[in-house]
């Protein structure tokens, strides 16, 4: 049998390629919109794709199952589990509990386990010449290692109202059959730590059935509501772009099976979308944004971080352009093509090129945790938190305001009056807030570059 964790840092999300070296082919589960790499490791295996698996209607990334399955000729292998309004709709094999297929000398069998969607199924795999017992289970968002799938997604950022109760309790069930299963099988999820799917996931690619019921915090439960009320408890806020990936991962929509090139603009170009207001997205550092900026320009920096925030930021109806050097320019369509944000209508590599047309940088005020602290008591400063409310709860500044960065565009108006002091936990998330800031007021705004972080180093006060 052939194996192959396949990890995308960025998203936090993990696919699988398993194959049958025996007859040559191979399996695909859960796989990302950029299917190079799937085609690549095929091909040096000397193995053909013949079956895609997805163990659910994704919604932190855009499913690459259909590219997939459109380049190589393989089945889409999809759960037919979750009712009516939980179906794919276009053509797959449609899965339901106990089912069972071979790939080569793999034998698959479907698990339906649902509670992070309802819809949500399993793969175990027995590898028929070495035994009758299954050795693997694929739990996609079911089990992760140290956590469990929330079940508040789909009433958060989907919104299909009063589900989350429903779903933990649907949860704590599918938990009880998890816990009969035998303690050799390993455990492969379909994400690791940094994914917002979860609030605990492990940091560790797998696990067994046997070190989850030591370690796990969910398998300890045997009361039901304790369960529902720890499982629901905490979760990270979820991107906004989830809504639109839930909805993409189950209509048929146009495919996209190679990288796209974006389009270089030049100077008269980017005349036209300063003049119509296009939202302009710098993935430079932070210092460099700092330093100076088109006005109105926000900063999400190119690192592992940059799908989650363009999710975030980014309206999928509206136009938008980027400032990236060239050589970055393929891992930054990657990181857009993973959660379907095709809009982008090109980039440029140097803002001389604004400053050339006539223009003037902008640079951010930057406020040390010396003058922070002097006005942390002033009326007329407001301290922004723009970290999680889980990290607000366990410490802040005292007298801070928490949005969460992600939120601030759409709640601008909870902003009292007078300037701003914005701080996250290092400066990444407040550079962020300072170009959404900048594009929404003319008030004075500082950027605290050190953040939460260096305000602890100080041995300043902290309310929790």
């Amino acid at each position: 049998m052939f194996f192959r964790h396949v990890y995308e840092k960025g998203l936090a999300h993990a696919s699988y390629v398993v194959g049958c070296q025996a007859s040559g082919t191979a399996m695909v589960i859960d796989p990302q919109r950029d299917i190079d790499v799937y085609l690549e490791i095929a091909s040096q295996e000397k193995l053909r794709i013949t079956h895609v698996l997805e163990t659910h209607i994704h919604a932190d990334f855009l499913s690459g199952s259909r590219e997939l399955a459109s380049v190589t000729g393989a089945k889409l292998y999809l759960s037919d589990e979750g009712g009516p309004e939980w179906q794919y709709a276009f053509p797959h094999e449609g899965l339901k509990d106990g089912d069972t297929f071979m790939v080569g000398n793999l034998r698959i069998e479907v698990m339906h386990t649902p509670g992070h969607t309802p819809e949500h199924i399993s793969f175990l795999l027995t590898d028929t010449p070495s035994g009758n017992h299954p050795v693997m289970m694929f739990t996609g968002d079911f089990v992760f290692v140290g956590d469990v799938g929330r079940p508040d997604l789909l009433e958060k950022a989907a919104g299909y109202s009063g589900t989350m109760v429903e779903g933990a309790k649907t949860m704590f069930n599918s938990l009880k059959r998890f816990k009969q299963l035998p303690d050799h099988i390993q455990i492969w999820p379909a994400h690791g730590a940094g994914s917002a799917c979860g609030k605990a996931l492990g940091a560790v690619p797998g696990s067994t059935v046997g070190y989850e019921k030591l370690v796990n915090w969910a398998l300890k439960h045997t009361d039901e509501d304790a369960f529902v009320k720890e499982l629901l408890d905490g979760q990270p806020e979820p991107p906004y772009y989830f809504a639109k990936m839930k909805s993409l991962n189950k209509i048929d929509r146009p495919l996209l099976s190679d990288i796209p090139a974006l389009h270089r603009l030049g100077p008269d170009a980017l005349f036209e979308h300063i003049k119509q207001e296009t939202l302009i997205i710098d993935t430079r550092p932070k210092q460099l944004y700092a330093e100076g900026h088109i006005p109105g320009s926000v900063n999400i920096q190119n690192n592992k971080a940059f799908s989650t925030w363009m999710g975030w930021i980014v309206e999928y109806d509206k136009p938008f352009i980027l400032i990236a050097q060239e050589q970055e320019i393929e891992s930054i369509t990657r990181k857009m093509m993973r959660i379907g944000m095709d809009h982008s209508k090109g980039f440029i590599t140097d803002i001389q090129e604004y400053v050339d047309l006539g223009y003037t940088l902008r640079s951010v005020h930057q406020m040390t945790l010396d003058e922070v602290h002097e006005h942390m008591k002033d009326s007329e400063y407001t301290i922004l938190d723009v970290r999680s409310a889980n990290e607000f709860a366990e410490g802040h500044i005292p007298g801070a305001i928490n949005i969460h960065g992600g939120q601030l565009r759409n709640r601008l108006a909870e902003l009292p009056e007078g300037s701003l002091i914005v701080h996250c936990q290092g400066g990444d998330r407040s550079s962020i807030a300072m170009g959404i800031l900048e594009q929404a007021h003319s008030r004075t705004i500082f950027n605290v570059p050190g953040g939460f972080n260096e305000w602890k180093q100080h041995n300043f006060e902290i309310e929790a």
